[in-house]
């Protein structure tokens, strides 16, 4: 937030108007006060550099967002346990004994293992007699035999590796299990046995880190088999086992970009059968994820993407709109270019109308977390998207406060976050949040509430408290909003926040804290902060962040004199 040269700051970081948005350092020399200097760069500048602050906390939001998922019961990796082809020879049995001991299991899997790369052997063996011209009139040993017992065996394996909540993968890669997948996988097998050594894949990569990594030599193939010319199930599976390799971490998502896995998966996405889109959508949203921009801006480039992320958010099916709106979150979060192209396509609004009217934990989550990076990316969002008094923004808000009371904290916390992005609109979106059912429940927050929603319920309430500034002039401050919080006890909240070790959230506390003593009525502020707050100030006296020392130390000097307590 912007402050003129010669004042302290003066509120709250406004996180969605990047040109109002500037901390200014306050240094102190003995008792003598220098005055702040701010570098004289253009406006243009100015905008740029406060607006790549902006951006930085969006992208440290998606590396953190895997924990998120997490706690939305949406795992970064899964199991494979049904099929995808409708021939029941192929499909899973549902009655598996999940009880079974690990020893036994981890048995059959090394003699299936075993009796696989015998398959594969004998079905070698079979190709090279037959390219010397020998001619085997034995039935038992015919090609289509060969082929059969190949397919049986890998069924068999998938379903071993499908069959525990714990797989016997270590047993499976012990065997050998790796190469004789990546020969099942060769170009010009049986439809089935592709789709069936994908799966194994798939749940092997499932597995732990190493489990996973273990698949790098199979990566070529699984990315060549979701090409175009490849049938829609396999192309599907192997989009799974790609999208659990891409979900174990940074240094997997590079070496799958780096071998082409980001086309084939956008371009799967585009497909109008529903657990395809879902499932490369998932696998793309674990490709996208982390700090690095570079899969998000190729993403955002190829043709058709836009079309089929809007495609599927008009769905009725919440899995699928789940899933694409996971895409949305690291896109917003990650590219610029992103962050326009969804906003012209309407893309917040058909997230508001999900968030307004779904119930599902899954797909709340996502569609907060990408409005919230929407409405922090750019400020056409609050200005020219959602202008108070249009529907969409009614819509919007109902949506906040509904999920402001809900029980998940992530939800609160999501929800918190979007509202304090709002507040830092105009004074028509400060006081559309001030009058709506929102106020009590943030005050509530503010109080009671877990420490990470107590912290983005701060920021929402001191947006609330200070008018928008041009340039580098001092915010002026909305008093009615001010003196209405600190009437309902919102000023330990705050202090709460200058005794906490988290550096940010004791900034913002002390920021609210010179609201308060510079703008209640009849010197009020200043009462009020000597009683609750100017201890938890002084604690700032000797700390070794030298921006908030010279804070706390400067609102004690400007506020209550430089020999305040020197007599005690």
């Amino acid at each position: 937030m912007m402050t003129s040269p010669n004042h302290l700051p003066s509120t709250v970081e406004k996180r969605s108007r990047p040109q109002l948005e500037l901390s200014t350092l306050i240094t102190k020399s003995g008792i003598n006060w220098l005055s702040v200097v701010f570098v004289r760069i253009s406006c243009e500048q100015l905008h740029l550099a406060v607006h790549n602050t902006s951006a930085q906390r969006r992208r440290q939001l998606a590396v953190a967002v895997g924990k998120e998922k997490r706690e939305a019961l949406i795992r970064a990796k899964r199991l494979c346990r049904e099929a995808f082809f409708e021939d029941n020879e192929v499909s899973l049995e549902r009655d598996m004994d999940t009880d079974e001991e690990k020893t036994v299991l981890d048995a059959q899997t090394s003699q299936t293992v075993d009796d696989l790369k015998s398959a594969l052997t004998y079905h070698f063996l079979l190709a090279f007699i037959n390219l010397i011209g020998l001619v085997c009139f034995n039935q038992n040993i015919s090609g289509k035999g060969a082929t059969q017992k190949k397919v049986e065996t890998l069924r068999e394996l998938r379903r071993l590796l499908s069959k525990s909540e714990v797989p016997p993968v270590k047993a499976a890669l012990q065997a050998g299990v790796i190469p004789l997948l990546v020969q099942c996988l060769a170009f010009g097998s049986p439809d089935e046995q592709l789709l069936e050594a994908a799966w194994c894949l798939t749940n092997i990569a499932a597995g732990d880190p190493e489990e996973t990594k273990s698949l790098m030599p199979a990566l070529p193939l699984l990315v060549a088999h979701i090409g175009e010319k490849s049938l829609v199930a396999i192309a599907e599976q192997c989009a799974w086992a790609l999208g659990n390799v891409a979900g174990e971490g940074e240094e997997l998502r590079n070496i799958l970009l780096a071998q082409g896995a980001l086309l084939p998966l956008a371009r799967l996405m585009m497909s109008n059968k529903g657990s395809t889109a879902r499932t490369a959508a998932w696998a793309l949203s674990n490709l996208l994820k982390g700090p690095h921009p570079k899969a998000a801006s190729e993403l955002i480039k190829i043709k058709g993407v836009i079309d089929a992320i809007v495609q599927h958010l008009r769905k009725e099916d919440d899995e699928l709109v789940t899933e694409v709106a996971w895409v949305v979150v690291y896109l917003s979060a990650l590219s610029e270019v992103a962050v326009g192209l969804l906003l012209k396509n309407d893309v917040a609004q058909l997230l508001v109308g999900k968030l307004a009217a779904s119930e599902s934990l899954q797909l709340l989550i996502p569609v907060l977390r990408s409005l919230g990076n929407l409405v922090a990316a750019d400020g056409y969002m609050t200005d020219k998207v959602l202008i108070v008094g249009y529907n969409i923004t009614e819509q919007l808000l109902s949506g906040l406060i509904k999920c402001l009371k809900n029980e998940h904290r992530v939800l609160k916390k999501e929800a918190a976050w979007v509202l304090s992005n709002i507040a830092a609109g105009s004074i028509k979106h400060k006081e559309l949040i001030y009058s709506s059912e929102a106020m009590p429940l943030l005050i509530h927050l503010l109080l009671n509430a877990t420490f990470d929603i107590r912290k983005e319920v701060a920021y929402t309430l001191g947006n609330l408290c200070v008018a928008p500034s041009k340039d580098l002039e001092q915010p002026s401050i909305i008093v009615h909003h001010l003196v209405s919080l600190i009437e309902h006890g919102c000023l330990p909240g705050f202090v709460h926040l200058v005794r906490s070790v988290d550096i940010q959230s004791a900034r913002l506390g002390l920021q609210f804290l010179e609201l308060v003593m510079r703008g209640m009525p009849n010197g009020e502020g200043l009462k009020l902060v000597e009683e609750d707050g100017i201890d938890a100030m002084e604690r700032f006296q000797f700390h070794e962040n030298e921006e908030i020392r010279n804070m706390a130390n400067g609102l004690i000097d400007k506020y209550f004199g430089e020999d305040y307590g020197l007599d005690e």
